[in-house]
């Protein structure tokens, strides 16, 4: 029996994948879980000794279990964890992961962090899901280039957010507003409001437009990739 419960039928939930050490309370993914009934987190384990496949393995049980699509919104290493997911699973466009929130990814290849050497190399394909990813001038974990790059890569909306930090609970965002904003723009890519999946060219042609709406009310340097 499924362990998250759609709020509609057919609705997308939103599953929140978190980075190494895992995502504490003043964390955005955190407060989203607390404030919205159609969120839940994927319990990865091992946050402090992360392994790849093992990850891969649990964000797969929680993707397949939720009986509906869903839409990822992931952190740092967890957005490794997504775009490896997406390499493994051979999944057509749009199902079931509908689409995703790509937050501050680890720049995996270039870091010497040995926590992170699993995750090499980087995945370059095409995502099979429209989504954003967003990324900080400042970010210690990637350069802003390297980010722009991977968004390229991922064929993901990017959107510059600023100086903000690794995009935590340390750049003072709180339950961060502008990306929730940013994750309805996902949602409305991945559906139509009949609940039909939108194609490929469709999603990515709607997202880069909403996205850069949204985006340009709180950031500079939103851009498709």
């Amino acid at each position: 029996m499924s362990i998250f419960t759609p709020i509609e039928s057919g609705s997308p939930l939103i599953l929140t994948v978190p980075g190494l050490g895992g995502s504490g309370p003043s964390h955005w993914q955190t407060l989203w879980e607390q404030s919205r009934p159609d969120t839940s987190r994927v319990e990865l384990g091992m946050w402090n000794t992360p392994h790849r496949n093992a990850w891969v393995t649990k964000l797969d049980q929680a993707i397949r279990q939720a009986q509906a699509p869903v839409v990822l919104a992931a952190h740092s290493l967890g957005c490794l964890a997504v775009a490896w997911w997406a390499e493994l699973a051979g999944q057509t466009f749009g199902y079931p992961v509908a689409g995703a929130l790509l937050v501050a990814p680890a720049d995996v290849d270039r870091s010497e962090a040995p926590e992170l050497a699993a995750f090499r190399p980087t995945p370059a394909r095409p995502l099979p899901f429209p989504s954003i990813l967003v990324a900080s001038t400042d970010d210690p974990w990637i350069e802003i280039d390297r980010a722009r790059s991977l968004a390229a890569s991922w064929g993901s909306h990017f959107v510059d957010a600023g100086p903000q930090g690794h995009i935590n609970a340390a750049s003072g965002i709180g339950w961060w507003e502008e990306g929730q904003q940013l994750l309805d723009r996902v949602l409305d890519a991945a559906s139509d409001r009949s609940g039909r999946p939108r194609n490929a060219g469709e999603a990515r042609s709607l997202l880069a437009v909403n996205a850069t709406e949204a985006a340009q009310s709180h950031y500079l340097g939103a851009s498709a990739a």
